[in-house]
């Protein structure tokens, strides 16, 4: 209800601009910051709930397919980060294959979540190798971009390489900006590794991963 009270039509034209055609979007039209900032007060009133009724919800939220909600669903999920164990890696993978959609909520919510899992347990990158093989280009860019913030903390540089290996000459252009932006994050702790890494595949990159 209180989405769609703060709903502005500007926000919302504006917004849909940002995205592609293909991309299936459906949003409300309120600010991100004013998201973030609802997701944050209504935690409050739960987070003393177990951890298995707030992921409840988040799947909730997640099934109305709006991107607002997928945010707060995101964020909720992030919250509980210190209580993940290896058996929530179930619920992440089936709403990476399940309910991402464009590059907003893929990113949202494998930058940290998925991020802060794999950190957590690092086994689980196995995982990530299988979703750059995926046909969904949204699970594939998940594959890279889970990696983003582990990648910036200098962990992981082998399994960067792999992943940008499998995802090397795919023809999306949403994948091929996902495991360049991993590259240029990755770059940013091992220059010369990646500086080499791109060096090598400069003749056969696309145009946009090698941009990036």
């Amino acid at each position: 209800k209180e989405l769609v009270a703060k709903a502005d039509e500007a926000t919302k034209k504006s917004g849909e601009r940002f995205f592609k055609q293909n991309e299936q979007v459906k949003m409300y039209g309120v600010k991100t910051a004013l998201v973030s900032s609802m997701a944050k007060n209504y935690f409050k009133t739960i987070k003393g709930k177990p951890k298995s009724n707030i992921f409840t919800l988040c799947e909730e939220l997640w099934h109305s397919d709006y991107i607002e909600e997928a945010f707060i669903a995101c964020q909720w999920a992030y919250f509980l980060r210190k209580q993940f164990e290896p058996a929530d890696f179930t619920l992440l993978n089936r709403w990476v294959n399940t309910y991402i959609s464009n590059c907003a909520t893929c990113d949202t919510l494998c930058n940290h979540t998925v991020g802060d899992f794999i950190q957590m347990y690092p086994e689980f990158i196995e995982e990530l190798k299988s979703w750059a093989v995926s046909p969904n280009r949204w699970v594939k860019r998940a594959a890279a971009v889970s990696l983003i913030v582990p990648a910036r903390r200098g962990k992981f540089l082998s399994e960067v390489f792999e992943i940008a290996d499998i995802l090397m000459l795919d023809s999306d252009d949403m994948v091929q900006k996902g495991y360049g932006w991993l590259l240029k994050v990755t770059s940013q702790v091992y220059q010369d590794q990646v500086y080499n890494y791109v060096i090598k595949h400069k003749s056969v990159m696309p145009r946009t991963a090698l941009r990036y």
